[in-house]
């Protein structure tokens, strides 16, 4: 039995792309409707929003004090150079905790707890810079981006208990 997505020069090259394309997507639908679990039926639904959304504001935040803390490291002003470097990795696991928890990931809540450490460390440098509004704001949102990732995971934890 030929596949339908076998060259058949009966029916010609654009009918085959046709049927092919069709079984190709019919079989996708299949697979991810079996696999992928109604999200927005999920009792943390809203923790997992939440902190996606808190994570994401972060983020944006550390993005924005690492190109704040590089103008000042050009400058001369040397002592932003480790704020400049954890604000650009405390984005960057910012950036995958809020992607993991707005899909729901079974691996969100590790990849949380990770981002509550990361912004505890980052918040605690930003926070040395007292005079400095654009490192408080940094400072906040990673002390409310901590706060919701450890809400969120004991929220989640308890559906591993």
């Amino acid at each position: 039995m030929k596949s339908p997505c076998s060259a058949n020069e009966e029916r010609g090259p654009m009918k085959n792309a046709k049927t092919c394309g069709a079984a190709v997507l019919a079989l996708a639908v299949l697979l991810v409707g079996s696999v992928v679990p109604v999200f927005a039926e999920h009792e943390h639904h809203e923790h997992f929003l939440k902190c996606a959304k808190v994570c994401a504001d972060c983020q944006r935040e550390c993005d924005s004090c690492f190109s704040h803390c590089a103008d000042l490291v050009a400058k001369g002003e040397k002592r932003h150079a480790r704020s400049m470097k954890l604000c650009v990795d405390c984005g960057e696991v910012c950036s995958t905790a809020a992607k993991l928890s707005a899909r729901g990931s079974e691996l969100a809540v590790p990849t949380c707890d990770a981002c509550a450490k990361a912004c505890d460390v980052c918040a605690e440098e930003c926070e040395k810079f007292k005079d400095d509004k654009h490192m408080a704001a940094c400072a906040k949102s990673c002390r409310d981006c901590a706060k919701e990732c450890r809400e969120m995971a004991k929220h989640a934890g308890h559906d591993k208990k």
